[in-house]
């Protein structure tokens, strides 16, 4: 098989921001018609990288060649005019406009100096339904769709510029598994059209299902790449941690709980989205959410955390009823409940503020005396919580968005604990994030469970319900259908519950 030349080459690229070297001597070579996979930890470099091809940064050192021929962007404008366009993680999106205006903002169609809409509407149809997402209307404000038919968007965005090289950032990262799937199609059907892509994703299974060639990235280098299938999961994993890999999940707990719930429900429901919801939760537990995606699992961990009104059915902290009617009210000290949401970006951080205050605003009551910060308690405070999630921060007083993912998404969860809660509700908390990061919050949530807390726990990701959780509820349409316990809080019985079908049923899905 002869490969074809590089569309995009980078050599020796290197990129500093102050005294910290993001990029260092980085080399990648990126085929037309291949799908090539970028792989590292959050803070590996990966980011730099793409938005220096990009043009959102320049290098400090190194050169970049396009169709062989030396190029440099001085904007991302300029970037889109040579062909290459990316779907960053952080979406680009304008809430108050519609779908259509979103994908046509850069260059919008024209007849005689005004916006030609009917022309706008159909390059917006056209670019949906490349991008699998014919469903979504042209005219629809994106801020009323969800988080994943906004990703859609995004990407339907990106092809109607009509790309030759095409970056996608965690892109399938808030998709639902349907979605995800007809992204893949897509992406193969581009990858036969000639068109080159780059392609990030934490998800291991993603990478083996797309990638053709592969570079890992470790401290702003690139350490090694390889054509894709070459190397086991575990030799990938520890080229991005630069360690052996091993116990992924921390053991769980031999001794059953104690008997005493500490938060109980019965016969909850709220609109068309839950019903008659029952459960109870220990000390100590780390309670599973699992399902398909967008089967009532946040709208119950929204619920819990007094987001949502109109409420029937009942809470109960410690045996005693309480009305959840806000989050001020879940975060009080008798309750003492926190709720790590789903979109950090969005829902989380405030990314302009520094990390010191984005750690403090969950509890300025612990570090305030008669309405003034006590700053000494207040640093006591987030010391300990650096330490105990090992942030990595050059300083509490810089932006939160100057963070990797992975050490702003510790900062959401350390924010939270720095209130101390007895009940902490986590919302698919792993998205986005790279393995290393993840083994490092696996070990926190049965730290914190050994220490007494009651953990709800909601993800996407079956591994995470199989190596966390003592118990797994799965949902189906708003209901808790299957109650997991021990040995049966694996793979086939997730599927098989999540689907509604029985195991067997399960097992041949799988074998497909």
């Amino acid at each position: 098989m002869i490969l074809s030349e590089p569309l995009l080459r980078m050599e020796g690229i290197s990129k500093r921001y102050g005294g910290a070297i993001a990029l260092k001597e980085a080399n990648i070579a990126v085929r037309p018609g291949a799908i090539h996979a970028v792989l590292g930890e959050n803070g590996a470099g990966k980011s730099t990288l793409i938005k220096i091809m990009a043009g959102v940064v320049a290098p400090d050192e190194g050169r970049m060649l396009l169709d062989g021929n030396e190029v440099s962007f001085a904007s991302p404008a300029a970037a889109n005019g040579a062909g290459i366009v990316c779907v960053f993680q952080e979406l680009s999106l304008i809430p108050d406009l519609s779908v259509a205006d979103n994908i046509v903002i850069s260059n919008p169609p024209l007849r005689f100096g005004m916006i030609d809409r009917k022309r706008q509407r159909q390059i917006a149809e056209e670019a949906l339904a490349r991008a699998g997402a014919a469903d979504i209307h042209p005219s629809s404000l994106v801020k009323d769709l969800p988080l994943s038919r906004r990703q859609m968007v995004e990407i339907a965005k990106a092809l109607a510029r009509k790309p030759r090289l095409m970056i996608l950032d965690e892109a399938t990262s808030a998709l639902t598994q349907s979605d995800v799937e007809k992204v893949f199609g897509v992406l193969k059907q581009l990858r036969a059209e000639g068109m080159a892509l780059i392609y990030i994703s934490h998800r291991m299974h993603e990478i083996a299902q797309l990638a053709d060639d592969c570079t890992v990235f470790r401290n702003g280098r690139s350490i090694e790449s390889y054509p894709a299938g070459s190397k086991s999961d575990q030799q990938v994993v520890e080229l991005m941690i630069g360690r052996e890999y091993t116990n992924v999940f921390p053991p769980k707990p031999m001794q059953p709980r104690a008997a005493t719930p500490v938060l109980s429900c019965r016969d909850l429901s709220w609109g068309d989205r839950l019903s008659g919801i029952n459960f109870d939760v220990r000390p100590g537990e780390i309670i599973g959410f699992g399902g398909l995606d967008g089967q009532g699992q946040r709208e119950l961990l929204l619920a819990l955390f007094g987001v949502l009104r109109d409420l029937k059915g009942e809470v109960a902290i410690d045996g005693k009823p309480v009305a959840l009617k806000s989050p001020g009210e879940a975060k009080s000290g008798e309750i003492s409940m926190a709720l790590i949401p789903e979109d950090r970006k969005t829902e989380g951080l405030m990314l302009p503020m520094t990390v010191r205050e984005n750690l403090s605003i969950a509890a300025l009551d612990r570090v305030s005396r008669n309405g003034v910060i006590d700053r000494a308690a207040e640093l006591r405070e987030i010391d300990e919580l650096l330490k105990l999630l090992a942030i990595k921060a050059a300083t509490i007083d810089m932006p939160v968005a100057s963070l990797s993912g992975g050490n702003q998404q510790k900062v959401v969860i350390a924010k939270w604990l720095m209130n101390r809660p007895r009940i902490i509700l986590l919302n698919d908390p792993t998205r986005g994030i790279d393995v290393g990061t993840k083994q490092e919050i696996y070990a926190l949530l049965r730290k914190l469970a050994d220490a007494g807390a009651a953990i709800i726990f909601y993800s996407t990701d079956y591994d995470e319900l199989i190596g966390c959780c003592d118990r797994v509820l799965v949902m189906y349409d708003g209901s808790i259908i299957r109650v997991l316990e021990g040995n049966e809080i694996n793979e086939r019985e997730l599927i098989s519950a999540a689907l509604n079908i029985d195991a067997s049923q399960a097992q041949q899905r799988i074998a497909q």
